[in-house]
């Protein structure tokens, strides 16, 4: 009735589960257990114990292969402790423990470093953001994740199919035609060469999406600094209209691949902001379609037989 395969992380085994009959899909990560997360708790915002904070960052984080962190301006990323995906990374972008408002140096810094850290694995890429508790965002100090597996999520691979569909029904490119009715809609923002619009069927609260000229992380970096710019005018109307909390999810198609399909950054504002715990609803089960799960349901089932059988 469903499909499981496993992949061995350095803090345990990594679990991909679909199932059969609706292709709906799942990734279990039991190790992220230890992290406490599920349990009752106020988020810290003091910075004495922050692990991504400057006093403890290059001592408690971990390195990559080559023994090294990757430095991009304020920027300091490495391998994610407890990852979800085959390749995951973490990129702390500032030096600052909170941040009120972020620089277009900041967010173009930290795009980049996600994208040489994304270049290290031959995946179908994305680099993501959780910003504050109440978006899933476990530590307070900003920071981004890039994640790459050698299977698109859920909602990527809905769009490589469909794009990929579309060209060979009606020869053109489905993000062409998007981007032409969107810029002549009530949806349009602004932009051209990266195209932004509020998402006509949004997945989340006033979800924008900005339309990249490329489908390659590779092709990325000179676009990192317009992106980065049009990020900040998103994150700018969010708070004017009240909310500050955020998801964002920038996909890719895998290297040297053409589904038709063409890079997209989309974020999402968050709401209901509640101090005294992390969301379990976040980049992934948001903006990808596609939850982590912490606990196995064969634990779940042994558990209460052994409890209350």
């Amino acid at each position: 009735m469903f499909t499981a395969s496993e992949v061995a992380t350095p803090n345990g085994i990594l679990q991909y589960r679909e199932e059969r009959v609706t292709g709906l899909r799942c990734r279990i990560s039991p190790e992220r257990l230890n992290r406490h997360i599920d349990q009752m708790s106020t988020v810290s915002s003091n910075s004495d114990v922050c692990p991504f904070c400057r006093e403890r960052i290059f001592s408690v984080t971990p390195i990559f292969a080559d023994g090294n962190r990757i430095l991009c301006g304020e920027s300091v990323t490495f391998p994610n402790l407890f990852p979800f995906a085959q390749w995951h990374t973490v990129t702390v972008i500032t030096s600052d423990h909170i941040v009120d408002a972020f620089t277009q140096t900041q967010i173009a810094d930290a795009l980049a470093a996600q994208t040489e850290s994304l270049k290290r694995f031959d995946g179908y890429p994305s680099i993501n953001w959780n910003f504050l508790p109440s978006a899933g965002a476990s530590l307070v100090h900003p920071h981004m994740q890039a994640i790459s597996d050698s299977r698109p999520s859920w909602m990527v691979e809905r769009y490589l199919e469909a794009s990929q569909q579309y060209r060979k029904k009606e020869g053109r490119g489905y993000w062409d035609a998007v981007k032409v009715q969107e810029r002549s809609s009530d949806r349009y923002l602004f932009g051209d060469e990266i195209m932004w619009s509020a998402h006509a069927v949004p997945v989340g609260e006033r979800e924008v999406r900005g339309i990249l000229p490329i489908s390659s992380l590779n092709d990325l970096e000179p676009y990192c600094n317009l992106l980065a710019e049009g990020i900040l005018k998103i994150l700018t109307l969010y708070k004017k209209l009240g909310t500050h909390a955020f998801n964002m999810a920038i996909v890719f198609d895998k290297k040297n691949e053409d589904h038709g399909f063409v890079a997209f950054c989309s974020i999402i504002s968050r709401i209901n902001p509640n101090p005294l715990s992390t969301s379990d609803s976040a980049f992934m089960e948001r903006l990808h379609l596609e939850p982590v799960i912490l606990t196995l349901p064969e634990e779940l089932g042994r558990y209460y037989r052994n409890e209350y059988a």
